[in-house]
């Protein structure tokens, strides 16, 4: 949208086009990173000067009399040093050497046409110093935070029931988020805690609510409404708040949001990388009662068969095992030979060695205990958390239901003659018998 003003000479200019920062209704500053300051902005041609805070109206004249606009003016880290080392510069050289030349009413008489020159990161120049300004501004806040987290000497009242803290800021902010279900995130992320937390009950004290911002009549009101509606929020969109959070100073030019969604486009993109060359690593199953690993299941089940007499799928089908009964039985043994103890008798050995040879000598390797024993709910949990064993037990379920459905035979009817089949078909019979009993 484009908006006019009205020049010297009685002239209409069209303002809105060239002039990148907005400008709220009442004047009043755009919110920034940039907290509140009593330094001065100077203009980069003349003695003018206004407070930071009032840096539309330094803007604006730079606009108007100076026919001069600096881009992306909220994303400047520092402006007042910004503007006095242009200022400086100005002076050496031309302005034409810094910065784009745009022409107003360029197809119109000459006599009406204007030059407004663009200050812009598009200059090398004035992309290093903008990054420097940044890297300046986020070494200077994450030294302010880092104080913070230090400090104990922190000290604040609760927003919502009063209490006092002091101490550490996390205080305060846990217990807030824990007794009031009202969180403006982890206090490693925040700086400037005590102007957020300021700024916030400001809010409160003026009536109004933090997330919908809207003001009410008296704070018992203010209270049922964002208890009731679940307004115990700040509002995300309110770019005030941007300055209280370390992510802000992170990128330069690049919002909260923009980073963050930057992250998510980099985890889909992960997601679509080509997968065709990944081989998996093979599976390393330990035997139950040594130390012998298999990269196949066939091949330990068949080593533990051959080598301790010790068939699982056999103890499965005999004592009709379910699968969680399987799992506790697997957690079992492996506790009791890693116990160095028989799990058949219950006897004690110095050695896994010396259980192994009692178990095969006494025939205990195939004695299971009374199943109060082993079928206990301690034996849900592995004995060992990569226990590859554990991830191939099957249902006993399953397996008989698949070998009693083989064991039925299944006869389709003829089909070459489907005149014949239609008088003896068995659903021809079933249709004829179910008419003749209504």
């Amino acid at each position: 949208m484009a908006a006019c003003d009205e020049g010297k000479d009685g002239q209409d200019s069209i303002l809105e086009p060239l002039c990148f920062p907005e400008q709220p209704a009442d004047g009043a500053s755009t919110p920034s990173l940039q907290g509140p300051s009593t330094e001065l902005l100077v203009c980069l041609f003349c003695p003018e000067s206004v407070p930071l805070r009032q840096k539309d109206v330094l803007l604006k004249h730079l606009l108007l009399e100076h026919k001069l606009v600096v881009a992306d003016v909220k994303l400047i880290a520092d402006l007042p040093k910004y503007m006095l080392y242009w200022k400086g510069r100005f002076l050496e050289q031309p302005l034409t050497d810094f910065c784009s030349v745009i022409k107003t009413n360029s197809t119109g008489p000459v006599e009406k046409q204007e030059d407004y020159f663009l200050l812009c990161d598009v200059l090398p120049e004035d992309r290093i110093l903008r990054e420097r300004l940044q890297q300046k501004r986020l070494e200077e806040v994450l030294e302010q935070q880092q104080v913070e987290r230090d400090d104990n000497s922190f000290h604040h009242l609760c927003m919502f029931c009063s209490e006092e803290f002091t101490g550490n800021r996390s205080s305060l902010l846990n217990h807030m988020a824990r007794e009031h279900s009202f969180s403006i995130g982890l206090p490693d992320n925040i700086v400037y805690c005590k102007q957020f937390l300021d700024t916030l009950q400001s809010k409160l004290d003026n009536l109004q609510c933090l997330y919908c911002e809207k003001t009410f009549r008296d704070k018992t009101t203010l209270k049922d409404h964002m208890r009731k509606k679940a307004h115990r929020r700040i509002n995300a969109n309110n770019r005030e708040y941007d300055r209280f959070y370390v992510i802000n100073y992170l990128e330069l030019g690049k919002t909260w949001e923009e980073v963050q969604s930057e992250d998510d486009r980099e985890l889909a993109d992960d997601e679509d990388e080509d997968w065709s060359d990944w081989q998996a690593h093979p599976v390393s199953a330990v035997c139950l009662f040594c130390d012998h690993q298999s990269e196949t299941m066939e091949q330990i089940y068949t080593h533990m068969k051959e080598a301790h007499d010790f068939d699982l799928h056999k103890l499965r089908t005999e004592l009709n095992l379910k699968f969680y009964q399987q799992v506790k039985l697997v957690n079992f043994i492996r506790r009791q030979i890693h116990q160095n103890r028989c799990y058949g008798c219950q006897e004690k050995f110095d050695s896994r060695e010396n259980v192994l040879r009692h178990a095969v000598a006494e025939g205990h390797v195939t004695r299971l205990p009374d199943a109060s024993v082993w079928n206990q709910p301690q034996y849900y949990f592995p004995t060992y958390e990569n226990d590859a064993l554990l991830c191939t037990l099957s249902d006993s379920d399953e397996s008989d239901d698949t070998t009693h459905s083989e064991d039925v035979p299944v006869i389709a009817e003829d089909i070459s003659d489907l005149r014949a089949l239609k008088h003896t078909s068995v659903l021809n019979q079933l249709l004829k018998n179910r008419s003749s009993c209504s």
